[in-house]
């Protein structure tokens, strides 16, 4: 069941469509805004990346093998202090912990309190690209990736790092990731359920909203999306290789080959992860994670696919007015044995754009 809740937003009302339910089942498809790119973390999103395993064990193991000795750079720290603790449990000679936002800095600095945490940690307030650091380190640790592996700026803000903060030899953590993207139709993602924001992400949703200064199409954050929607293996259309080659804009066109009978009417995109270039990757659609997937509306309505169906995609990122965070412009070709050739686009910008642009968000927020 779905009810419509109203929010204030500037002045203004917003009519958000929720669903009912109290709280959803453990696994059951839920629906919510995209939670890293936008400075708005609060209590709820900081527990749930502490208490995310899949993610915490690849860096905890990343961190024991690199940070014995060394100084290591904290980027985007958060309000648990977490990987420069951690850092420190593995040995590391000093960190130097950075946090942009005030509330989150706030409450870093109630760690240094633990016996030799305040010697051996320097928590400074501002972002890394506007601060200067000494002296440079030899290991990064920089939790920078959104469920778009590039959407919180990480190839700015290391490519910043890597001029100015980091020694020559300096190793990043993560090591690698990489976005990869299906043909679905948006409906089916819910395995029957309803299609409406969770409850609990409402205020999330406000935040964001208020952040801006108005409403606008919100990028749409799907966890536990059913895998049955899925109409053909994943791609990649993202590439960060932190220890490499990282370009500030990129774009990747891939074929997606339709696999099955069905209906679709745009893209999954979901996050793969490798902390240390021989570890075990973290793929987001596959194990519970803070990390969920990103639903991208392409064609105003369902198009029927059969199977041997194509869709040509190219997502492209450009650097939007910030300086560091990607807007996404996605472009598409369908092209099916019944139907024809249909084209159909997308544009994503980091802040700001349209509101109830296209149906997705027109049923959302009705």
């Amino acid at each position: 069941m779905t009810t419509s809740v109203d929010l204030m937003v500037a002045g203004s009302t917003v009519r958000v469509l929720v669903d009912s339910a109290p709280a959803p089942a453990p696994g059951v498809p839920t629906l919510g805004p995209s939670i890293g790119e936008y400075p708005c973390y609060d209590t709820v999103s900081y527990a749930r990346m502490t208490d995310d395993e899949e993610r915490n064990r690849r860096f905890r193991a990343a961190l024991a093998r690199l940070t014995a000795g060394r100084v290591v750079l904290d980027i985007g720290t958060g309000a648990d202090l977490l990987w420069a603790r951690e850092s420190l449990r593995h040995g590391a000679r000093q960190v130097v912990a950075l946090e942009a936002m005030a509330e989150s800095y706030r409450r870093a600095g109630t760690w240094l309190a633990d016996p030799g945490a305040g010697e051996r940690i320097t928590l400074l307030h501002g972002n890394s690209t506007d601060l200067d650091i000494t002296p440079k380190a030899d290991v990064c640790v920089a939790e920078i990736i959104g469920s778009l592996a590039g959407a919180e700026g990480a190839a700015a803000v290391l490519t910043d790092a890597r001029r100015r903060h980091l020694t020559p030899y300096a190793t990043v953590v993560p090591h690698r990731c990489v976005t990869l993207a299906a043909p679905v139709a948006f409906r089916q993602l819910f395995a029957g359920g309803p299609v409406a924001f969770a409850a609990d992400s409402l205020g999330y949703l406000k935040t964001i909203f208020d952040w801006h200064g108005a409403p606008f199409d919100v990028r749409l954050r799907v966890t536990h999306p059913s895998r049955d929607a899925l109409l053909g293996e994943g791609q990649v259309v993202e590439v960060l290789d932190l220890n490499g080659h990282l370009p500030l804009e990129q774009r990747r066109s891939v074929r997606l080959t339709i696999d099955r009978p069905g209906v679709m009417d745009g893209v999954l995109t979901w996050l793969r992860l490798w902390c240390l270039p021989d570890g075990e990757p973290l793929d987001a659609l596959r194990v519970a994670s803070n990390w969920a997937s990103i639903y991208f509306p392409l064609f105003d309505s369902e198009q029927p696919v059969e199977a041997g169906d194509m869709l040509d995609l190219t997502v492209t990122s450009t650097l939007s007015e910030d300086g560091v965070h990607p807007d996404y412009h996605l472009d598409a070709v369908l092209r099916t044995a019944i139907a024809g050739t249909r084209t159909a686009s997308h544009s994503s910008p980091y802040r700001g754009g349209g509101f109830r642009h296209h149906p997705v968000h027109r049923h959302l927020f009705p």
